[in-house]
Order: C-alpha cells, then structure tokens, then sequence
C-alpha cells in the first residue's frame, strides 16, 4: 500500500507517522525463517542479514510485516546516502562488511498477516494494536489527531529533527496491496522525487568518460517524460557503480519523446529500468526539476511508480 503526496489532513478520523527516509521492504516469516522483498518484488534477504533477529523475535509466529529499513547517520537522523551503499550488494563477504560499517534498522509500521490469519480488511488501528503486542519488532510511533494542531505539531517537530516528513493514516482503513491510496497521505519536509534514468551526458576533464550528469524523467500514462538533468550529488564509488549498471542498457533511441534536439544530439541513451531519488527545489513551468542533486538508487520503486509528486490537495477533515 503506497500513500499520496497532499496537504496535511485534520481530524479525530486520522494518525500520524513520521516518514522514514529509507528504503520499503515486506518481510515474510514463517517457521523461524525470513524472507525479505522490496517495492519492485526483488528479493532483499541477503541484503539485510539483520532482519534475521526478526524471524528470532517472533519463533514458531507465522506474520507479515511491512516497514523501513533506515540507516542512521550523525546526530541519530536518517540518512539515505548511508543506506544507498547497501541497497545492491548480495554478495555474502561485502555484504557483511557493509553490515559492520553501515549497520540498519527495520522500521515497521503495519501487520498483515498474523498466525496465519489475513489482516487487511482489518482497520488500521487493529493491525497497529496488535503489531504493538509483538516482542523483538521495533514499531515507530503513531501519533492520533483530534486536538487542533496535533497533525501541524508532529509535522513540525519531525522538521526540527531533521527528518523527511509524515504520512497521515486514516485510522478506519484496511490495508489495500500495491495500491496508491487516499487514506494514507504523506507531506514532506524536503522535496524528494522518484526518477528513472534515461540516459546520461559524459562528463569533462577526468569524468570525459564517465557520467557528468544523469537525464531522467518520470513516468506518466503515455511513457516517460523528460525531467531535465542531475549533475551533483555523486561519490566516486556512485560514478563506478552507475557505469556499471548503465553499460548493458544502452541504446540508440531516447527514451523521452519531449527531450531536446541539443541534448539528445550528445547523450548516451539507455533503457529507463532504473530508479533515482533526487531532491530539488521546484519544478518549472514546463516540468522540469530545478536544481536536483543525486541522493541514490533506488532498487526497491519500480520504475512505472516514478511518478511526479504534486501537492495541492485540500485539506481534509476526518
């Protein structure tokens, strides 16, 4: 179940979480055993060793889970770019070395399955009430509206802790799978936008050869969309990856039917099978970012679900 972005809704009908800046994963455990997988149904299990402890917690307990897997950073915020240096590995040794540098945790905020029972025709406040009750899972907070200002107050006090944002959950809600549902609402702090990556523009002096700045877009109904250029944000070890994965998805045809002459005469084209996470500071008039910088791959979105973000919904009561 996805949220949507909007305004923040009000009302006793509501709770709040705070939006962990991470990456989506499902875990499925039975038997004492876990399997993990992300957004895009890609199998996560080797990727995150740590959520063996899970599968401990909860013994013989057949469950569901669905959450966050967020590294934290200084200062105890969560930080994505920590996190992006784990999000592909799989082999056994690196995986353990980065399990040691950059060590995670899973975030869990809803139950969908419990002792073999289906709980998502459940209200929210039932499936979070039980998931309560389960040792060994580290459930958030969920803050309830209905005083004035209660909903304002959580969003504010996540911005002062530096972190992404909130997603508002209409309390009587079931669970709806791989939907994008109205009753859960998210509103961020920092403008954040899922993009698939289109092509790229070879860089100058000793990037000549490598990537300068990625093309991407987003996904509409009628295909990928051009979204304009994102030449910052990106490590060393980012630029050898990025080669790494673009190089078997080249091709001689842009993506973006709306690119233009003058970029599509020096870019080198790919397939748009990959998903990037930028943050920017607005979009322009003929929808293009303003100002994006690199934040990380994203393996868990796919890319058909990197859509553009607007606000501007009214706000709600309920």
């Amino acid at each position: 179940m996805l949220a949507v972005p909007g305004d923040l809704p009000h009302g006793a009908g509501w709770a709040y979480e705070i939006k962990w800046d991470g990456v989506r994963v499902l875990t499925e455990i039975s038997g004492g055993r876990l399997r993990a997988y992300g957004r895009s149904g890609r199998d996560m299990t080797a990727t995150y060793p740590e959520l063996a402890a899970v599968a401990g917690a909860l013994g013989p307990t057949e469950a569901v889970l669905d959450g966050e897997i967020v590294a934290f950073g200084a200062g105890g915020v969560p930080d994505f770019a920590l996190l992006a240096h784990r999000i592909h590995l799989t082999d056994p040794h690196r995986v353990r070395r980065a399990a040691a540098a950059v060590p995670v945790r899973y975030l869990v905020f809803d139950l969908l399955v419990l002792a073999g029972r289906e709980l998502l025709d459940q209200p929210y406040d039932a499936r979070r009430a039980r998931l309560a009750a389960l040792p060994g899972i580290e459930v958030p907070d969920s803050f309830p509206g209905g005083p004035p200002g209660a909903g304002e107050a959580v969003l504010g006090a996540s911005a002062a802790a530096g972190l992404e944002g909130v997603v508002a959950k209409r309390r009587a809600s079931p669970y709806r799978p791989g939907r994008r549902s109205p009753d859960w609402v998210k509103v961020k702090n920092v403008r954040r936008q899922s993009v698939v990556i289109g092509g790229w523009e070879p860089g100058a002096g000793r990037r000549a050869d490598r990537v300068g700045a990625l093309l991407v877009g987003v996904s509409t109904p009628a295909g990928p969309r051009y979204a304009g250029q994102v030449g910052t944000g990106f490590s060393e070890a980012t630029l050898a990856r990025l080669a790494e994965l673009l190089a078997p998805l080249r091709t001689d045809r842009p993506p973006f039917p709306d690119v233009g002459r003058d970029q599509a005469r020096t870019a080198v084209w790919v397939e748009p099978m990959l998903v990037a996470e930028v943050e920017y500071t607005a979009w322009t008039p003929d929808g293009r970012l303003r100002h994006p910088s690199f934040k990380g791959l994203r393996d868990d979105v796919d890319p058909l679900d990197a859509v553009r973000e607007d606000t501007g919904r009214p706000t709600r009561e309920g």
